[in-house]
């Protein structure tokens, strides 16, 4: 029997292993391939830059459907109601429906769910977000894994179902109106261009050229050594299972670039398990937040007067994109030097992100803060011991401050020991006394964050 099925994109905006469009198109029925635009994203959830990377993404989508005999029906609203309104439009029998972990998708999936059992609809969930499903791995003694380590080991030795082919043809049923593609603002001027198309380019590229130095590269805040692949990532236009896949075919020297994107996996596991973790602490810690709006906003700015912390923090508003090692960086400064709530850090971070994903967004910066996963909760990071061992030379700093053009190597990271006349103008003291890391901050845990 051939079905009617509405396919409910969200985080997995491609046509390659997509198992929710696989499992919808494999019987040969008719198929409406849909994306809603929920007003809460559109109206202030999301930045400009993600906006417009998720409209290029939708685009993108949209050519290669049409390129199988399908089209991307795009609706605008609530997205439950949306579904079953296709869904009556064609008589479907089967809505599908990608997994996901964050507060939002719960309850996406349990209102489809509760609509779906009113209506006597089929509602079938796949796993189109993460490598490893969704609350498939955990410990003996709980559901999930609190710890990455543990959880690494598990991940790295569980077998992947195989990345599944894209459709050969899509029918599409009669009398859909498509829907018109939402207009955005570009946003960062250095941004990635969104779409499956670009995503798959990148990672070839990557397996062919990159991932051979990953290991050497990564740390290294001036080099190009990291995929860049996290944008694709968070919209699906990448899976993370063929990424995986892909990865391991070239070998041992993928491991570390895999444990990467494990981490992603990790936090999605976290996330889906504790979805209260978008706000709240994992693991409670005895600090009293500061609350200093115009520390923060010098922060935002990369006006900090930290060097190392200023340039990452202006790549990311440059690129809608930060490397690794500068969010740690800057994320350290805002809640080990200047004592503030990681979630003031993680709402800027969110707004200016391309790849402001919910689930490695929160972990990273409960984790740097102290609050979440890492099992060393005290860890910090001193911001000039990191910048000379991992910009050695200043070239990542001169990158994104040009104010610091041409100070000398040994006071690009810490301009304000420069001689006076060597100071550069235009460019603010620290944010922070500057006297030395260890005092600039009062309490214990910050003089000890100095000597990390």
């Amino acid at each position: 029997m051939r079905h009617a099925t509405v396919v409910l994109f969200t985080r997995d905006l491609r046509v390659h292993d997509q198992p929710a469009l696989r499992a919808a198109t494999d019987d040969g029925g008719a198929v409406a391939p849909l994306f809603v635009l929920d007003d809460a994203f559109l109206d202030g959830g999301a930045g400009a830059s993600r906006r417009a990377f998720l409209a290029e993404a939708l685009a993108d989508l949209r050519d290669s459907l049409r390129k199988l005999g399908g089209d991307l029906l795009l609706r605008r609203g609530d997205p439950v109601e949306e579904t079953l309104r296709v869904a009556h439009a064609i008589a479907a029998d089967r809505i599908v429906v990608g997994d996901d972990a964050s507060a939002y998708a719960q309850r996406r999936r349990r209102r489809l769910g509760h609509a779906c059992a009113r209506e006597r609809v089929e509602l079938r969930v796949e796993d189109t977000v993460a490598a490893a499903p969704l609350g498939e791995l955990a410990p003996a003694d709980r559901d999930h894994y609190r710890r990455f380590t543990p959880y690494w080991r598990r991940w790295r030795e569980t077998p992947f179902p195989a990345a599944v082919e894209p459709p050969t043809r899509i029918v599409l049923p009669p009398g859909l109106d498509a829907g018109a593609l939402a207009a955005c603002d570009d946003g960062a001027a250095g941004r990635p261009r969104g779409g499956e198309a670009a995503g798959r380019r990148r990672l070839a590229r990557w397996l062919r050229d990159g991932i051979y130095e990953y290991e050497a590269a990564r740390d290294l805040l001036a080099a190009d050594g990291t995929s860049r692949l996290s944008p694709y990532l968070h919209f699906g236009c990448l899976s993370a299972r063929e990424a995986v896949e892909r990865a391991r075919s070239c070998g041992a020297v993928a491991e570390g670039f895999v444990r990467q994107l494990c981490w992603r996996d990790f936090f999605l596991q976290l996330l889906a398990a504790n979805p209260d973790t978008a706000s709240e602490d994992l693991r409670a810690r005895e600090v009293t937040w500061r609350a200093d709006d115009a520390a923060l906003a010098r922060w935002a700015a990369g006006q900090t007067g930290v060097p190392i912390v200023d340039a990452a923090m202006r790549q990311l508003r440059q690129e809608g994109w930060m490397h690794n090692r500068g969010r740690l960086i800057a994320g350290s400064f805002l809640t080990r030097t200047l004592g503030m709530d990681w979630r003031r850090g993680a709402e800027v971070f969110f707004d200016l992100l391309v790849d402001g994903d919910v689930a490695s967004n929160v972990g990273n910066w409960q984790w740097v803060a102290g609050t979440g996963a890492d099992p060393r909760p005290n860890r910090a990071f001193n911001p000039v011991r990191q910048a000379r061992r991992f910009d050695t030379g200043g070239a990542y700093v001169r990158r994104y401050v040009p104010e610091l053009g041409d100070v000398e190597d040994a006071w690009v990271h810490e301009p304000w020991r420069a001689p006076r006349a060597a100071r550069p103008e235009g460019y603010p003291p620290p944010v922070v006394d500057s006297a030395g890391v260890g005092s600039w901050a009062g309490s214990r845990g910050m003089r000890r964050a100095a000597r990390a």
